[in-house]
């Protein structure tokens, strides 16, 4: 039999390095994706709240006031999929907040925005912060 003949195919130890380098790669690869899903949900919550806060100011202009008879605040609060918002209010000040759903992995984080346009984080595991909203690892602001 010549050598130009033999099948030439993977020895073990070759699917052995691949296997290792791609585990490493997931290694690396799928923690560094769940985080950035979790940053993504954590701005949809902060867009929703920026989103009501302009229409909390837009009801003020038109009403005087930021509550409406038989409510706490003036605009209805959307339905999210990782956050429930809510919103507590009086006639001159309101506070918006966006709280994780049990059940998911926003569970725990906390974010509120008030009249005056504070911004705090309370919760979740990037961090806590009363002058900002904590978006990413390490205690970074939006």
């Amino acid at each position: 039999m010549n050598r130009s003949s033999r099948t030439r195919g993977f020895t073990l130890i070759e699917l052995m390095i691949t296997v290792a380098i791609i585990g490493i790669l997931a290694s690396i690869a799928l923690p560094a994706y769940s985080d950035y899903v979790r940053r993504s949900k954590i701005s949809e919550a902060t867009s929703v709240l920026s989103d009501l806060r302009v229409r909390m100011e837009q009801f003020y202009q038109d009403n005087r006031s930021y509550v409406s008879s038989g409510t706490t605040c003036g605009v209805a609060m959307p339905t999210q999929q990782f956050f429930t918002m809510s919103c507590t209010g009086t006639a001159t000040t309101y506070t918006l907040t966006a709280t994780g759903k049990s059940g998911t992995d926003m569970n725990g984080f906390v974010y509120t925005l008030n009249q005056q346009n504070a911004r705090e984080t309370k919760g979740g595991t990037y961090g806590t912060s009363t002058t900002c909203w904590i978006g990413k690892k390490g205690g970074a602001c939006l």
